[in-house]
């Protein structure tokens, strides 16, 4: 990792991370104002290979500044927050988030979470087009078309659909898509998953018809 971009207004926590992770050759710069991080993202943060976002903060809260986020970019983002309810993990997640981190958290953990994030999407990069029937996805430039029709999908629907064309014909279960999309450590309801499969179905319109619904079992994308 070269440069992250640290959104906290603690001020010891930003010098624990920025030291930790300076040691380790990553430059962390520190916003302490989410009022101030909100007009930096809408500038865009071109430079920046992740994301470390707090809740609780003084003028714009760390789930808007994430929703603004999602709006124009496919940073990996991860929450670092006191707030560990349920119903503030879901959220977070719902909202695009790629990791939540509850404090008191290890430095040792959250930097290789961290790096994971980034080689993760420094791969993802290299790749090319997945092509199911109308489907296609463009893994370079985060675009998806159904019928030829460029279709917006939002992060955890183009996830999902990503993963779904990479296993093309396969039966893969909600457990699955929870573990791939939401990561190993989240815990709550698997009718999450179902929630988003019909988000995008509705997205993809007639070409939504591919993913097939196996009862017990999981979803199928098939080239009809």
């Amino acid at each position: 990792m070269k440069k992250i971009l640290l959104i906290e207004d603690d001020i010891e926590i930003c010098e624990i991370i920025r030291n930790y992770f300076c040691g380790k050759g990553t430059e962390v710069e520190a916003v302490r104002n989410g009022g101030e991080a909100f007009d930096m993202i809408r500038q865009g943060i071109e430079g920046y290979e992740l994301v470390l976002l707090d809740i609780m903060l003084p003028g714009t809260d760390g789930f808007t500044l994430c929703r603004q986020l999602r709006m124009n970019s496919d940073i990996p983002i991860i929450f670092i927050t006191a707030r560990g309810r349920e119903e503030d993990i879901l959220s977070g997640y719902d909202l695009g988030c790629d990791d939540y981190i509850v404090k008191p958290f290890l430095l040792s953990v959250l930097y290789s979470k961290c790096e994971a994030l980034v080689r993760r999407a420094g791969s993802k990069n290299d790749e090319k087009q997945l092509i199911c029937g109308s489907i296609s996805l463009d893994t370079r430039t985060l675009r998806c078309f159904a019928d030829g029709v460029e279709v917006e999908l939002p992060p955890k629907e183009f996830a999902i659909l990503r993963y779904l064309l990479e296993h093309e014909n396969w039966v893969v279960s909600r457990d699955t898509l929870l573990d791939r999309v939401w990561g190993y450590d989240y815990f709550g309801s698997d009718r999450v998953v179902d929630n988003h499969i019909k988000k995008l179905r509705k997205a993809l319109g007639s070409a939504g018809g591919q993913i097939k619904t196996l009862v017990g079992r999981g979803y199928k994308l098939t080239k009809e």
